[in-house]
């Protein structure tokens, strides 16, 4: 398997040095997709039950998920190699195994579950059959994936990313009183199983383990574009752009994702909970919920934001599920290849899409479904973490760019809070 390459179009990174919006890429792509349709009702029921009381989840997020982004993404860039790769390369194989099948399960699962939030969205906003609908976006997302090359199908995430607007958009559609926000949002702790249970699945919804895989993968992928492009650790010199560059793209990424997440959150307390309305269990809910209290306008927008987000979603579900398996199983892995050439790859793409939508004409509970993908995800998320802030402190992986102390201490934090908030959901559980 080769992981990194080179295509005599694109220019390094010593070229020009980019804009901060030029910078924009895996970062942004990764944060947007982080609000997909089941974090939309994770954050939909949080708004809905708790009103403000939650809202301070999310500035507490934003560090920690920066961080272990920033971690992945380096990982990345230095080595030139994705996250399963780098785990083949230099821990137990049952490690790896165990890791990446958890991750092809729980990505599946999410996939059907957001591709039955995007079909009742579909069917909410225009009528017709949910079903079919969700078969359309399924295969939609199969043929971006396979028969376009990564360099224009990048162009078209970033554009999809534009429809997470539509959440902040909603909040000023709708009544919002700005001067108790920022009271109401202060910090506020309760002990209530309902509260930490909802806090948890804050947690686990924004900082995710097929975010990490996606990330590092789309950076090998950026380095693939470059002419003559090499990993860091053999191409020192292009380090201080390239590094600039991550941080920008995550920070701005992760601070989006963060932001919209708010606003969704936000417009759910102001609307929902103000008028009693807690029981919010899918994002097709809260949009139907929206309407009569909200008016047609702002059911219409957050409706749209569901299928948008679902469009950017599935792809990186899929992608960062056949990046795993790839990477640990030595197969050819590039969106730039052709079908032919990466055959097993696109594979699993095709598969996982598949069995996604396959499970929306099973008797399987949507919302179970998508609290066991919570479950798997939140389990996996703590040794990924835990792996992926050993691998950035080694020399032998990282070179001379091994983490510095404050970048090792952010990852760590989050690694511990998440290890915290899988304690308390097997507890509460």
């Amino acid at each position: 398997m080769h992981d990194a390459g080179t295509t005599p179009d694109a220019s390094p990174d010593r070229a020009a040095a980019p804009s901060w919006l030029k910078a924009l890429g895996p970062g942004l792509i990764t944060g947007a997709a982080d609000d997909d349709p089941s974090g939309i009702a994770t954050y939909s029921q949080a708004g809905a039950q708790f009103g403000y009381g939650m809202l301070w989840t999310l500035l507490f997020t934003y560090p920690l998920m920066a961080g272990v982004q920033i971690v992945s993404a380096r990982i990345g860039r230095v080595t030139g190699h994705g996250l399963a790769t780098n785990i083949r390369r230099f821990y137990p194989p049952w490690l790896l195994h165990g890791i990446v099948i958890l991750l092809l399960a729980a990505n599946t699962i999410n996939i059907g579950a957001d591709l039955a939030a995007m079909g009742e969205a579909a069917q909410l906003a225009g009528g017709g059959p949910k079903h079919v609908y969700a078969i359309g976006f399924g295969l939609l997302s199969i043929v971006l994936q396979v028969f376009i090359p990564y360099r224009r199908y990048v162009r078209v995430l970033k554009w999809l990313t534009l429809a997470l607007l539509a959440y902040v958009a909603t909040a000023f559609v709708v009544q919002i009183p700005w001067s108790r926000l920022l009271s109401a949002a202060l910090p506020s702790l309760s002990w209530q199983p309902a509260y930490i249970t909802t806090m948890v699945a804050v947690f686990g919804t924004t900082i995710s383990p097929y975010l990490f895989f996606w990330q590092a993968s789309q950076e090998v992928e950026e380095l693939r574009m470059q002419r003559h492009g090499k990993p860091l650790k053999d191409d020192p010199g292009n380090a201080p752009a390239a590094l600039r560059r991550i941080k920008i793209d995550t920070y701005v990424g992760m601070g989006f994702s963060n932001l919209v997440a708010f606003f969704i959150m936000l417009t759910s307390a102001a609307t929902l909970h103000a008028r009693g309305v807690t029981g919010i269990a899918t994002s097709a809910q809260a949009a139907e919920a929206l309407r009569p209290i909200a008016g047609e306008f702002a059911f219409l927008l957050f409706s749209m934001g569901i299928i948008g987000t679902g469009l950017l979603s599935i792809p990186v579900l899929a992608g960062s599920a056949a990046y795993a398996m790839a990477g640990a199983f030595k197969w050819e892995s590039s969106l730039e290849h052709k079908p032919t050439m990466a055959p097993q790859f696109y594979g699993i793409i095709v598969l996982s899409t598949l069995i996604g939508v396959a499970l929306g004409f099973t008797a399987l509970d949507p919302i179970k479904a998508l609290y066991w993908s919570a479950v798997l995800n939140g389990v996996i998320s703590v040794p990924i973490m835990a792996v992926m802030m050993l691998m950035v402190a080694r020399h032998d992986i990282m070179g001379r760019f091994v983490a510095r102390p404050r970048l090792k201490a952010l990852g760590w934090l989050a690694t511990s809070v998440m290890a915290a908030a899988v304690l308390a959901m097997l507890i509460t559980a």
